[in-house]
């Protein structure tokens, strides 16, 4: 599990440094979006990424990693806006934050993805390192397709986790897809 940690906090450390580079240059623009425009932009991220699995063909020159570290970033952004409605601050006032303040919002969002990660390779092994690399994008776009099931519904489930479980396993499995890119 060491390993598997010190891996992990290299991809997101990755990512994070991209993340807040962007916010260097755009500021939290994002703030405004509305969650479902969050997922949106997460599932074409995911689409892409399979389409360039299947074809092998990219004519747009930006490669998969790059999009598994957008899926992150995304996500990141979707548990943010998520914490900030619960927190029942208006959606319409853009979020401007220091880059320290927004730098700790990011670890906070990655924290709960690594502790469901802990949760979940306790029970299940470390069996996500035996998957296949488009089984991550099959299983990102499957989570996509249920949070825009249940943001249609109103965010009302009946039986299942609600979006923010959804948003934290997409972090995980493009986390899982970058180490194993790396390895």
């Amino acid at each position: 599990m060491e390993r598997t940690e010190q891996q992990y906090r290299a991809a997101i450390g990755k990512c994070k440094e991209l993340f807040l580079r962007k916010a260097q240059d755009y500021g939290t623009s994002w703030s405004v979006l509305r969650l479902p425009s969050v997922t949106d932009q997460l599932y074409i991220k995911a689409k892409r990424i399979r389409t360039l699995e299947e074809t092998g063909e990219n004519r747009v020159g930006e490669s998969i990693e790059s999009e598994y570290i957008g899926l992150i970033n995304y996500s990141v952004i979707a548990l943010i806006l998520l914490e900030r409605e619960a927190e029942g601050r208006d959606p319409f006032e853009p979020l401007a934050l220091p880059a320290d303040e927004l730098a700790a919002q990011y670890d906070a969002a990655v924290q709960q993805a690594w502790e469901t990660l802990l949760r979940k390779n306790h029970d299940y092994g470390e069996a996500w390192r035996e998957m296949r690399m488009a089984s991550y994008t099959d299983l990102i776009l499957m989570k996509l397709l249920r949070i825009q099931q249940i943001e249609a519904n109103e965010g009302r489930t009946q039986v299942s986790e609600g979006v923010a479980s959804g948003y934290i396993d997409i972090l995980n499995y493009a986390a899982f897809a970058l180490i194993r890119m790396g390895e």
